[in-house]
């Protein structure tokens, strides 16, 4: 069988990855705190017929080899962790990170999980939660006759509560961050995990222990360019056809090889 059949169908499904990592960046150009994902390739192993510096007389040794490699491999889809665009909001609530870190949030299993996405809102309890009702881990608690919120570049949380001459703090929300953010599990609901491959968290204020700050009433958008994505989709699609077009003309020539007579 001619290898290039086997080693341009390694190339095809390689590339079919590539387009549903494009398509799920595409998907989420929208989603604030969103961190883009790549699709990382390697070469795989190669039959080595003759190696090179092989004797090839008594005094003489082959200046190159004889290999032909059998293809290409998905072997890891990487997150970048750049930062997105800053989007003011005018939401008390809305809090974005500039600079390194994550938001601590508890869920309901009792772990902790990290997000870049700082859109939070008050539960029945008054304690400020993420989308799905998870709240902080930093448990801020604001009261209910409290008339405004603010939210310091230091995470610290004061309210101005009815009938007090002073603001009230409240609490202060806690960053996290990684040795190897990008090693970091993706769980969907924009929250990430720790792994053995991220090291554990080192959680502290903002502006601390090389955390980013944080600014009120913004959202970080998606750090996604669909124009990259775009020729990022159109290169793939290219390289999709080369491959596909290897296919043929193998079939071709294990076609005249057929009719042979």
């Amino acid at each position: 069988m001619i290898r290039a059949l086997s080693t341009a169908a390694t190339g095809m499904n390689a590339l079919q990855t590539k387009l549903d990592v494009n398509a799920n960046n595409i998907a989420n150009s929208q989603t604030a705190g969103f961190k883009k994902g790549r699709a990382e390739f390697q070469d795989l192993m190669y039959q080595t017929v003759r190696a090179p510096g092989a004797n090839t007389g008594a005094d003489s040794r082959a200046p190159t080899g004889l290999q032909v490699g059998l293809g290409v491999r998905t072997v890891g889809t990487s997150t970048l962790q750049s930062q997105g665009d800053l989007k003011q909001t005018g939401n008390q609530f809305d809090v974005a990170i500039e600079g390194r870190g994550f938001f601590v949030i508890q869920t309901p299993d009792g772990e902790q999980a990290y997000t870049r996405d700082g859109a939070f809102k008050l539960d029945a309890e008054g304690r400020m939660v993420n989308n799905d009702g998870y709240p902080l881990a930093s448990e801020i608690v604001v009261p209910p006759d409290a008339q405004t919120v603010t939210i310091g570049h230091d995470g610290i949380v004061t309210a101005q509560i009815d009938g007090a001459a002073e603001p009230v703090e409240l609490g202060q929300i806690e960053l996290a961050t990684f040795a190897n953010p990008g090693g970091l599990m993706a769980k969907g609901r924009s929250l990430f995990v720790e792994t053995a491959a991220s090291g554990g968290a080192i959680v502290g204020p903002p502006g601390t222990e090389g955390l980013g700050s944080v600014g009120q009433g913004m959202l970080e958008l998606s750090n996604v360019t669909v124009v990259e994505e775009m020729i990022d989709l159109i290169s793939g699609q290219r390289a999709y056809e080369v491959n596909s077009r290897v296919v043929q003309a193998a079939d071709e020539m294990l076609q005249q090889t057929a009719n042979l007579r």
